[in-house]
């Protein structure tokens, strides 16, 4: 035997050892091109569902404006403090312009003037009344002037206090620049810090949002449900509600509004649905948090079920494809469906628990 013929034959050995050794080592044996896979007959729970998008908000809250213009002085309450009615929020130090301070003090110089003319009027006129020269109702009418004349003098010194200290008391009751809580809740948002310049809500402008608080045990969801959906969903169905920043819980709530009229955005139209959050929640909610909300329709638990890919809809029939141990045939077989979540379907009658049902048939492109 020559040596080419020699290493030859050497090669080909090595190239079947390592062959067979490969194959031994990574397990592999020859597919049986006729197998079938199947799927087994299952108890799952199916829930038939819409989803809604949205997010977590108080049901009550509410932005804090001040009634004068100034500058903040003092903050009482930081954001995440919780506040009672009636409790101080913010200062606000009075800071009115030359114009303002110069038009209120020569106001109250009127007022003091024309106060002084008729109380001497008065002081004459009962003079004479006592002497019998003038009549009671002449009397009256000079009264009812020396009043007004004091009131206007009062009203226009207390407007001038106020300019200068930021409070004044008027029969017991003090007026001051400093802002109150109108609610129990918590501070959700401070808009100020001290030093800035507040702008008044008047009459005639809407205003300068200082703080804003809310009452954080009424929370509610609020978002919006495809169109096509909108139909199916009605008030009082039950909720759950799952919280991006929260995704091991799940919060349970009650659907508690759909609105009448669509929202269209992005050539979407959508309806705006609110969903009251049930109380004692194991979880801690937060104003702006992202959720999903599941609107359940209709929910079925530990039904037999197969998923919807393997039944055939066939005008009046449901049908699935079996194959018989024995004979190795494919046939069909009927059943009788009920409720679906789009991936799994009930399977009412027909199909027993683990018994076997064929995957449809690939198709294949020639």
């Amino acid at each position: 035997m020559t040596m080419k013929k020699k290493l030859i034959l050497s090669t080909l050995a090595v190239v079947i050892l390592g062959g067979g050794i490969f194959l031994y080592l990574s397990g592999s044996s020859p597919k049986d091109e006729n197998q079938v896979p199947e799927v087994s007959v299952q108890k799952l729970t199916i829930v038939d569902k819409v989803l809604a998008v949205g997010n977590i908000q108080p049901l009550q809250e509410i932005q804090v404006k001040s009634k004068v213009s100034g500058i903040v002085s003092r903050i009482f309450n930081d954001a995440g403090a919780y506040v009672r009615k009636g409790d101080p929020l913010i200062e606000i130090k009075p800071d009115p312009t030359p114009t303002e301070l110069a038009e209120a003090t020569r106001q109250v110089d009127m007022e003091k003037n024309s106060f002084d003319t008729v109380e001497k009027e008065k002081a004459r006129q009962e003079s004479m009344m006592n002497k019998g020269l003038i009549s009671s109702k002449e009397y009256e009418t000079i009264q009812q002037e020396f009043t007004a004349a004091r009131l206007r003098l009062e009203s226009a010194q207390d407007k001038l206090t106020l300019l200068k200290q930021g409070k004044v008391s008027i029969k017991n009751t003090e007026f001051s620049s400093i802002i109150r809580s109108e609610i129990d809740g918590y501070v959700l948002e401070k808009m100020v810090n001290i030093g800035d310049p507040v702008v008044p809500s008047t009459s005639f402008q809407p205003g300068q949002p200082v703080m804003t608080l809310a009452d954080m045990n009424s929370l509610i969801f609020k978002g919006t449900v495809d169109e096509i959906n909108i139909g199916r969903i009605q008030v009082g169905m039950p909720v759950e509600l799952k919280i991006g920043a929260l995704p091991n819980d799940v919060v349970k709530g009650r659907l508690s509004k759909i609105a009448l009229k669509a929202e269209k955005k992005d050539n979407a139209t959508n309806f705006p649905v609110e969903v009251t959050i049930l109380p004692d929640q194991k979880v801690t909610l937060r104003a702006g948090y992202s959720a999903n909300a599941d609107i359940i329709i209709a929910k079925k638990e530990n039904v037999l079920s197969v998923p919807e890919r393997v039944v055939t809809f066939a005008k009046d029939s449901t049908f699935v494809m079996v194959l018989d141990t024995t004979t190795k045939v494919k046939s069909r077989k009927l059943i009788k469906t009920g409720l679906s979540d789009a991936i799994n379907i009930e399977v009412v009658d027909g199909l027993k628990e683990n018994e076997k049902v064929l995957e449809p048939e690939l198709k294949t492109i020639k």
